[in-house]
Order: C-alpha cells, then structure tokens, then sequence
C-alpha cells in the first residue's frame, strides 16, 4: 500500500476521532467528491456512474440483483468465472429457475468467441456474466470482444474486473458493459474493505435498481412509494467507511500517475519471467493457459500442498497466496490438479525478488 493510500485512510480515521464521524464526513465532502472523480477515472467513466462499495463481491451482488430475473430466462458466462460468481449464478438458478449457460473454452484458453456469439444470437441471454482475470489463473479474457456482441444484441453484461483493476488499463466505454465490479485492494493497491461498481447509462434509463435499495440510494417519497436516486448513487448504501473511500481515491489517482500501461507492461514482464524459472524445475507444473496471460502466475507442485508453500514462504518473507480444487472446480478438474500456488508480481518487484523466490521454492522442495 503506498503510502499517500496510507495517509488519506489514518487521516480521516484520525479526523473521526478529533471530531466525530458524522462531522469528519461533512468536512471531507471535497475530498470525497475528488475520490469518486479520480476512481471514475482509472476506468474510463463518467463520475455520476460511479457507484462505492464495501467489496468487489458486494459491486457484482447489487448489480446481479438489479436485472430483473425470470424462470427460464438464460444467464450466459464463461467456465472461467471468479468462485463467488459461479455461486451466486446457482442460487439464482435455484431461487428463480433461470438456466445457466457456461461457454466452452478456446482451445489456446479463455472464452471462445464465437461460442460465445453463438449463444447471444441464439439464446437470447438475459445477462451475460464474465471475469475479465480468474483468480485461479493468469488468464486474461477477451472482455472487449463479447462487449461488441453484446452492444450489437442488446444484451446486458456485467464484468468482473477484481483482478484487473490497477493491473491494466480499463476503459469501460470501450469494454462496452453495463456492469464493471472491482476492488481498492489487489493491483490498485487500495484498502482492504472497499470497492466500486460502474454502470452505464443504459442502466439507469432502463430503470435498473439493486434488489434492496436503502435511504441513500433512494428516497421514501410517500407511505408506499419510493424514488430511486438519478444516478449511480442509487447502488449505494448508506453507511459507509468514508477513511476507506478516500483510500480508494488515492490508490486510484496513484496508479493513473504511475501510469497502468507502465504498470502492465512491468508486472506482465515479472510474470512472464516467472513462469519460464518455474517451467525448468522439476515436478513444477505452471497452470496459465491463454492467449493472453496477465500477471498472476499459477503453478502445482508435485507432492507439496500449496498452502504449505504459502507458509513457508511467508516465514521467508515472500508473500504468496494458494488456491484450492474449490476455488476453481471446472477449471482445476481439466488440469488435474487439486489446487495450486499463486504468485502475483507487481511493477514494484524486481528481478532480485524473482531470485529470491525461485531460491525458497528450490529449497523448499527439495528439503
């Protein structure tokens, strides 16, 4: 976390305790007004369709629960979707009798386009649903093409864009959805605890409202009547961590100064390097398969569970994370694998952290 992120977050938690909450909330009005501008801005969108939120998760939840939803109504995603995604696909499929429909995979990975067209020209999908990065992989798919399809068919569409927010440049205009749900932590380098949601224009005319607005995202105009706010604002909530917002802002006017073409092409350049040192050793399996890889690198480790590795390189002090079959079921089943180590390498690191790790994983294997 830089350390301008740093400061605006204790800032403000600071000003509550000097003053109260309420009060330290009407005093940054202005800060918090820049905050919303500057994250609008890392992807490309209007400051009126910006909408804060506790958690990626919570973004994609309240856009998923404003598409009006009916038994037999098709909702088309990719075999790649983030875990939470593909849950809550099956709780709506239980709930209300939609029909998921997975598209297959390319051969070289990710989605298959023109599977994918397929299904929009045929199935006439409600929602089409994608994770821009999995979790689980390096994989980056092609968002921007099954946006085109989905502006040409009049089709909603709601990205996943978790892994992807300060990783790359977004432009959600150019993306073409009507949904972008994101975190401040991961590659922004934000707070943990907050995040965003986009929705475009065609949202708001449409009438589109989360499941369960409360009284910042809508007014109570009479006894049985309420009105949903004008904007983006209608996705919100009331209570909000406003130190962590303000967090958001400044991971987000400090990536747009780093510059996120600079940024990817750094961090993908680490990974790249990565992947070929861990392809040499033995009994290492890298996992990334794409036509487009980002800069999460995925590796099994013949006879060494991941979370075990994830220990020991942190008792080393390397910080990895692990993923398990649960996580990622389609995807780990076809590899065969029960689970796997992640490395996620940012324009920070340097080539001496890449020595540093591929020396612990040698000495841990081999112990």
């Amino acid at each position: 976390m830089p350390n301008v992120v740093l400061d605006a977050v204790v800032g403000h938690i600071q000003l509550e305790a000097d003053i109260g909450g309420y009060e330290a909330a009407d005093a940054a009005t202005e800060t918090i007004q820049e905050a919303y501008v500057d994250t609008a801005g890392l992807v490309g969108a209007q400051v009126g369709r910006l909408a804060m939120t506790e958690h990626a998760t919570a973004s994609f939840v309240t856009a998923l629960s404003s598409v009006p939803f009916q038994s037999g109504d098709v909702l088309a995603t990719t075999r790649q979707d983030y875990v939470s995604n593909q849950i809550q696909y099956l709780s709506l499929a239980e709930r209300f009798g939609i029909e998921i429909v997975r598209v297959p995979d390319a051969p070289e990975g990710g989605v298959d386009l023109g599977a994918m067209e397929q299904v929009i020209q045929g199935r006439r999908p409600k929602l089409v649903a994608v994770t821009q990065i999995p979790t689980n992989s390096g994989l980056v798919q092609d968002v921007y093409a099954v946006g085109a399809m989905c502006r040409d068919h009049n089709v909603l569409y709601l990205v996943d864009g978790c892994q992807s927010v300060g990783q790359m440049p977004i432009d959600v205009e150019a993306m073409g959805c009507d949904f972008f749900s994101a975190t401040s932590r991961k590659y922004l380098r934000g707070p943990r605890g907050a995040g965003f949601l986009y929705v475009s224009d065609r949202v708001i005319d449409l009438g589109l409202q989360p499941l369960f607005p409360d009284m910042r995202g809508a007014d109570w105009v009479d006894s049985d009547h309420y009105q949903p706010a004008a904007d983006a604002r209608r996705f919100e909530t009331w209570e909000y961590a406003w130190a962590l917002v303000l967090g958001t802002g400044a991971a987000s006017r400090y990536a747009q100064k780093v510059g996120l073409g600079r940024i990817h092409a750094r961090a993908c350049a680490l990974a790249a390097q990565m992947r070929r040192r861990l392809s040499t050793l033995d009994r290492v399996k890298v996992l990334d398969h794409g036509r487009e890889l980002g800069a999460i690198v995925t590796a099994s480790f013949e006879g060494h569970d991941p979370a075990s590795l994830v220990y020991e390189l942190r008792r080393r002090g390397i910080n990895t994370s692990s993923q398990t079959r649960i996580d990622a079921v389609i995807d780990y089943d076809e590899k065969g694998v029960d689970g796997s180590l992640r490395i996620s390498p940012h324009y920070f690191n340097t080539e001496d952290d890449l020595d540093a790790l591929e020396g612990a994983l040698m000495e841990i294997v081999r112990a």
